[in-house]
This record gives C-alpha cells, structure tokens and sequence, in this order.
C-alpha cells in the first residue's frame, strides 16, 4: 500500500511538472496590441467603476489577467509611449518593440495613433505625428473631424453650447480640452471605429502568419466627440461630483499642481458642466470599449484567440476634477495609474495586485512569444506574475515628470521634485491622497528612506536628477 501511494505521489507531481512545463514552453504566435488614450484605470467597470459602460474591455478582463497597480513612465503622451515602445525610462533605443517582433519573423503594423499624435491636429490632418518608421512594416491613420464634427458642440469651461461650427476651440486653442461633441450617427465616421475597421481586416489578411498587430485608440482624449446615444448613457443627474476635501491643495507643493485647475479655470464655476465632462468622457470611452469588442470579435471568428497575445492598456491616466486636477502631467495616482490586461494562451484568468510599470510589456510580450530580449530593455517580464498572481517582479514603479519624479510602493506613493519638496501618502489610508505626510516632521524617517530608495532607483536607470533651487 505504501508504494502505492507513493506511485500516485510521483504521477500527481509527474502531472503538475507537466503541465507547469507545458505553460512555460508555451509560445504565442501572434500578438494584438490595444492602446488607449487618456485612459484612467478606475473609469473600466473591470476596475471598480459602477457607472461606466465597458462591457467588451470587461470581457477581456474576465479571461485575462487583470494588473490593479500598473504605472506609466512619462506623464503625457509622446514620453509615455516611446518609454513603453522601447522599454527605457528616457530616450530610445534601435530595439523598439515592432522592430524586435519583425527581426523575428513577424509582421508588424500600426493603426492609429502608437507614438505621439498630436490630438486633433495629426488626426484631422491624417498625418503620422512622431512615428518611427522601422517599427511597422506597415501603418494606417485614421482621420477624422473631432471638434468641427457637426453636431452638439458644447466647451464646458465657458459653458457654450452650439450647433454652429465656426468658431469651435481646436487645435492649439485653449479651452479645447473642455470641448465635447454629441451628434446623430452610428459612429463609423470616427477614428477609432476606422481603427478597428482597419484593425479587422489586417486580422483577416495576416492570419496565417505570426502578426504584431498595435491598434491605438484616441478616446477618451479630448475632444470627447461620440455619437448622442452614447452621451445618452449619461445623464449627469446620475454623475457625482468628485470628492475634494476643504484646502485640499494647501499641502500639495505649487509644483505639484496640474497645469489646469478648477480654482483657477472658469470649469469651476459650472459644477454641471464638471459633470458634464465626466458625461463626455464616460461617453467616448464606451464609443471606444465598442470598437474594442468589434476586434476580439473578429479575432475570435478566425479562431485565433488560442495563439494570441491580447494587451489593452493605456498611455498614462487622467484628471477630471479630483484635487481640483484636470488633464494629465503631474504625479498624483489619477495621472500616473492605468489599466492592464494581459490575455494570453496558457494562462488562467485572475487579479494581481503586483507593482508594474508599462515598460514591462515589451519584455513580457517577447518572453511569451519565446524571443531573447534585447540588452537594452528595461523593463521586467511579467511572466512570473501571470503564472502566480502573488509574485512580484519590483518593489516600486518610477514615473518621470518634467516637474520632478515619483515612486509607488503597495503601500506607499513618493514625488520629489526638482525643487526639492515632496509628498508622501500612505495608500493604505489615505488612497484618495488628501494628506501630504511629507510635510509632518514625525514622518522624516520614511522621508529619508524614500529618498535613498529614489536616487538608487535613478542610479541604477541611469538618470540624472535635476535639481532646480
């Protein structure tokens, strides 16, 4: 009997060696790259909002692994996305992602906007904005209107509401980020539904060979333009206002600050209108949750959803009134944390809490497809964290901003600045970060030690500090 049940104990682990080895051997053959734009992680029904409608991106959610603390390197688009599309905190390499998958045989194509666009200008002019060449074998833009089409335009900082178009707040203007626009259609006029379209038909051409395929979405960037029965999903009676406490920007350095705030923009004097805002926004993501559903169809009648690997993510976050707070560029959670979902064969589903940075999907994806990765990549495969959703591949995310540079912990979220002021915030309790511990003289010691734990962490990403007195 002993041998007997010593026999069984050697098949059960004989099994689970197999089927571990069997998950690590595993190889994609193709990989579906989703990028959004302005994208903030806690908008998706997948990260807790309860008003949003994602259901396509919640869809991926549930057979993907999902990456609840996942943190840009730059604070705005182009640094952002040449850091994750060569995996390097500043500057790039030859070694860019799509140039790696073609080095390995792949097809590789852009669709829509990948490295900076200017947004709207590069998209009404159909233009490529900053691209860089030997990453695609192909690329596709996908035009569109934006703020001149015709419609309910509406800029919510000066509460204007027109149908007229002239005069509409466009590119190089100010005010555009305030502007929306609701107008009849079915939506196929728009960039990102050209995108998907676009996106579809290289699925169906290239299906029998190993594709890199990087469709990039520019909703909800402003302006937030979408057809009205999206905007209908939205009545701002049911949008609350974000919470600001009294004096909340009292112990948030000047340098701190967004460069556009409610305080001192007249969006602060319409609390409708800020409503107003998240309506759009809301609107143009779930137009954008639709094109992505569009894609996973198709991807899933060709049947190919068993030998691909599915990103969607997004290039840094955005604010819409916390802290007073609007747009991107600074150093505070709603600016810094996006969404990830990573689908891939041979991967159970689930959450991880695990501290990642986006640079770590160029290294990720090359791991999954079985590619040595270049020497120059800095990010970290996130492999170990998809097979164990416990495991973590780095203490702390480090986000560059021209203001100065920030590090998140699970815990802890440090900025230093180039002035040398800081914040420190325990997300423990303080997630909505309303209390600055930086400025409490009881808290010198974790100051101290954050500090070490940043010039360290620049050190070894061969960054210079800049320090401005």
């Amino acid at each position: 009997m002993k041998q007997l049940k010593y026999a069984f104990v050697f098949i059960v682990i004989g099994i689970l060696n197999t089927a571990s080895s069997l998950a690590a051997d595993s190889k994609i053959k193709n990989v579906l790259f989703l990028i959004s734009d302005d994208l903030k992680a806690s908008v998706l029904g997948s990260y807790g909002d309860t008003i949003c409608k994602t259901p396509n991106i919640d869809r991926l959610a549930s057979q993907g692994v999902v990456f609840d603390r996942v943190y840009c390197q730059g604070t705005s688009c182009g640094p952002s996305r040449q850091s994750f599309m060569h995996s390097r905190y500043l500057g790039s390499a030859k070694e860019n992602m799509g140039k790696h998958f073609i080095d390995n045989g792949f097809y590789s194509a852009r669709v829509g906007k990948i490295y900076h666009m200017k947004v709207p200008g590069d998209i009404i002019a159909g233009t490529d904005g900053i691209d860089i060449r030997s990453t695609w074998i192909d690329s596709f833009n996908s035009p569109g209107l934006e703020a001149h089409t015709p419609g309910d335009y509406a800029c919510l900082n000066l509460n204007i509401f027109t149908t007229d178009l002239g005069g509409r707040y466009s590119t190089a203007m100010p005010h555009r980020w305030f502007v929306t626009v609701s107008y009849e259609g079915d939506g196929s006029d728009q960039p990102d539904y050209k995108t998907a379209t676009k996106t579809i038909e290289l699925i169906r051409e290239r299906k029998d060979e190993p594709f890199y395929i990087a469709a990039g979405f520019i909703r909800p960037h402003y302006p937030m333009v979408a057809p009205k029965q999206y905007f209908d999903l939205y009545p701002i009676e049911d949008i609350p206002l974000p919470h600001v406490p009294e004096g909340d920007l009292d112990d948030i350095p000047e340098i701190g600050h967004s460069n556009v705030i409610s305080t001192k923009d007249p969006i602060g004097k319409y609390p409708d209108n800020i409503k107003r805002m998240w309506a759009g926004y809301y609107a143009s993501v779930t137009y954008m949750d639709e094109q992505v559903g569009r894609i996973l169809d198709e991807l899933d009648r060709q049947g190919l959803r068993d030998s691909t690997a599915i990103v969607f993510t997004s290039d840094h976050g955005y604010h819409l009134g916390e802290h007073h707070f609007w747009q991107k560029s600074n150093l505070h959670e709603e600016a810094i944390r996006v969404p990830l979902i990573i689908s891939a064969p041979g991967f159970e589903s689930g959450r991880t809490s695990a501290i990642t940075e986006l640079m770590d999907i160029y290294p990720t994806l090359s791991d999954l497809a079985g590619l040595k990765t270049p020497a120059s990549v800095q990010g970290k495969s996130l492999r170990p964290v998809m097979e164990d959703k416990d495991a973590e591949v780095r203490e702390a995310a480090l986000t560059i901003d021209g203001s100065g540079y920030s590090l998140r912990s699970s815990r802890w979220a440090y900025m230093r600045y180039n002035n040398d002021e800081e914040e420190l915030y325990d997300m423990e309790s303080d997630p909505g970060q309303y209390t600055n511990l930086a400025i409490n003289p009881e808290r010198e010691k974790e100051l101290v030690n954050w500090r070490k734990k940043l010039d360290t962490r620049l050190a070894k990403a061969e960054i210079k500090r800049k320090v401005k007195k």
